[in-house]
């Protein structure tokens, strides 16, 4: 049964690596125009911290080796696409996401680390960490879900 877990977990992290990759047109796209357009950095610096602590949580549970690698690597793929953004975006955009950068991506993802390290021990860590990650990830796939109940109330509903 082992060996079917992990099986099941490679074709996930596959399947999330190509979730990740995902952008890689868009920003292609950005570098080549040397403009962000109309996008918008938020879901690159959300998704950063996220696979940030979940790297962090793969880091500290030692069977959660999958869990860590494919979150490294998606973590690498966003902060490539956040610094392209950064890079790329007009002044007013590029502030605001630096800002929001500095608050999430270091000052947040550092609390963690340092409340997890300094003064938390054992299984508490995980449960800490991994009930951040929880939420964090039930935010960010929920929040399409208000938009479009927030669109529904604002031009009724389809049907």
């Amino acid at each position: 049964m082992a060996g079917l877990s992990f099986i099941v977990g490679i074709i996930g992290n596959v399947i999330s690596i190509l979730v990740f990759a995902s952008p890689i047109k868009t920003f292609a796209r950005v570098v080549k125009k040397k403009s962000t357009e109309s996008f918008e950095g938020v879901p690159y610096i959300t998704t950063l911290l996220s696979t940030s602590l979940w790297t962090f949580y793969g880091i500290l549970n030692p069977g959660a080796l999958l869990v860590m690698t494919v979150n490294a690597a998606g973590a690498m793929l966003q902060l490539s696409y956040v610094t392209i953004f950064l890079i790329y975006a007009p002044k007013e955009k590029k502030f605001k996401s630096m800002k929001l950068v500095a608050l999430l991506n270091v000052g947040f993802f550092g609390t963690v680390i340092a409340v997890t390290l300094i003064a938390l021990h054992g299984n508490l860590r995980l449960i800490f960490v991994g009930i951040i990650c929880a939420c964090l990830t039930l935010g960010m796939y929920a929040s399409p879900l208000a938009v479009m109940v927030r669109l529904s109330e604002v031009y009724g509903s389809v049907g």
